[in-house]
């Protein structure tokens, strides 16, 4: 009994740090949270509170600490993907490419239609200006990708947003089409035109009308398949004062969307395709040469925009990056980032099955995503890119993190994760700085159930702050 009496004495102390937070849990909430100092080598991490840390639950886009993490650790900062332009055949004297194009998808994550052109001017700084067979864009290394969610599957399809976009190694524009909507003359239609292009590259569908400038601007947006080619249908309203509106719809087929977009690109530059274009999952023969390159952003580059703006695609290309064999699957991906944290010390069970946390399926605990952090804290020479990739609440790009007292939106940097559907999850990690000037990690993870299915951001966030507000404080 007097060992039971002073465990719980022990885990009452270490909940007190989340007295806020605990709120969530006797209203139905299911929590894991923890937050802790970080020691020197020779020190144990000061435990300043916790409930139930070791408790599994879904991470949501937390998940995203864990592919940068293992990607930093395996890639290193300056790194950087290559896409390339081979064919077994060389150009003749007169600039003809006797045989096929193909497109060496390298897995860029953060590969675009600049990147594209870039590899355009270089073919034909080559000498190339005719290729007599196809443009093959070869995705063999992973593409396409199963998909495990509701909202990718229903991409094929129909898409109504861009974080559900497919997943490709030779993916461009973050597996999405990109259209502008500009207004017009007041009473006719907007205009619309590609983001990437001087014509448009799939169907456009606008019913668009301009508004006088006491108007409202609302604009709706579908890309749907239409006879075996994607459409996009916009519709709404944009007044005449309006800057230009960016619209991100996924693709069906983002290998086949980077074939087109470069295709248009080589027609722009002089250098004609006489068999038009395609998408392989097959590797490029073994005596194919190298035409062309571009090296992609350096991958601390690629990192900052990928936790910044918790981009999916890009969170699942790094993710399938890790896999060494060729046609690689979420389920490996996951694979290989469970194989990452069961290296950390103190990390725990966990289960991932992406990178980008889309899928309800992963599951892990406060404990383990601290883990992650004090991991890397101790990596002095990824520390700082790692680190650079979470927000401040007081200037971050995501609004709804500004709340809370100077001090909490001053001291911390934060991932943040969000799903709906199922159930509601609101999840938050990542390091703070107390006023002493120790150095600190925090995890905390809060699901809903049946029960409780909905959970906003400002409660929680409210609370959570109030709380690390006083550990800040107080060290």
């Amino acid at each position: 009994m007097t060992v039971s009496l002073a465990v719980l004495a022990t885990s009452s102390v270490q909940a007190a740090g989340f007295s806020h937070l605990q709120e969530l849990g006797q209203q139905g909430y299911q929590i894991s949270a923890q937050a802790r100092l970080l020691g020197d080598s020779a020190e144990e991490p000061e435990i300043l509170g916790s409930i139930t840390p070791e408790k599994l639950l879904t991470p949501a886009s937390v998940t995203k600490v864990y592919t940068a993490a293992a990607i930093l650790d395996a890639l290193g900062p300056q790194y950087r993907f290559t896409t390339t332009l081979k064919s077994t055949a060389r150009p003749t004297g007169d600039g003809v490419l006797n045989g096929d194009l193909i497109l060496d998808g390298g897995g860029d994550p953060g590969l675009t239609s600049e990147d594209l052109w870039r590899l355009t001017q270089r073919l034909y700084q080559a000498g190339v200006r005719r290729v007599t067979g196809q443009l093959l864009v070869s995705q063999w290394r992973f593409g396409p990708v199963e998909c495990r969610t509701v909202d990718r599957c229903a991409v094929t399809e129909r898409s109504d947003n861009a974080y559900s976009a497919l997943l490709s190694s030779s993916g461009v524009n973050y597996g999405s089409w990109c259209v502008q909507v500009a207004p017009g003359a007041v009473g006719g239609p907007a205009r619309v035109t590609d983001c990437n292009a001087m014509t448009p590259l799939m169907g456009i569908s606008n019913t668009v009308t301009t508004q006088g400038a006491n108007g409202a601007t609302g604009l709706v947006a579908s890309r749907v398949q239409e006879n075996g080619t994607e459409h996009l249908r916009v519709a709404g309203k944009i007044t005449i004062n309006e800057l230009p509106q960016e619209i991100y719809r996924a693709s069906a087929d983002p290998a086949a969307q980077t074939a087109t977009i470069l295709g248009a690109m080589l027609e722009l530059a002089g250098i004609k395709v006489e068999g038009g274009h395609g998408t392989t999952s097959e590797r490029p023969p073994s005596n194919a040469i190298r035409l062309a390159a571009v090296d992609g952003k350096p991958l601390q580059e690629l990192l900052l925009r990928m936790l910044n703006y918790s981009n999916n695609y890009m969170a699942d290309v790094m993710a399938l990056d890790l896999v060494d064999e060729p046609q690689a699957q979420l389920d490996q991906a996951g694979e290989t980032l469970e194989a990452f944290a069961a290296e950390i010390p103190g990390h725990g069970p966990v289960t991932l099955e992406s990178g980008s946390g889309l899928t309800t399926g992963n599951k892990t605990s406060a404990q383990g995503v601290n883990s992650v952090l004090e991991y890397m804290y101790g990596r002095s020479e990824l520390f700082p890119v790692f680190a650079a990739g979470l927000q401040a609440p007081t200037n971050g790009p995501m609004r709804h993190l500004r709340r809370g007292s100077q001090t909490f939106q001053s001291h911390v940097m934060v991932k943040t994760g969000t799903l709906n559907q199922p159930v509601a999850v609101r999840a938050l990690s990542g390091y703070f700085r107390t006023t002493g000037q120790r150095w600190g990690v925090f995890t905390v993870l809060v699901n809903g159930t049946s029960n409780t299915p909905y959970l906003s951001w400002s409660r929680v966030l409210d609370l959570v702050s109030l709380d690390l507000d006083q550990m800040i404080s107080q060290h």
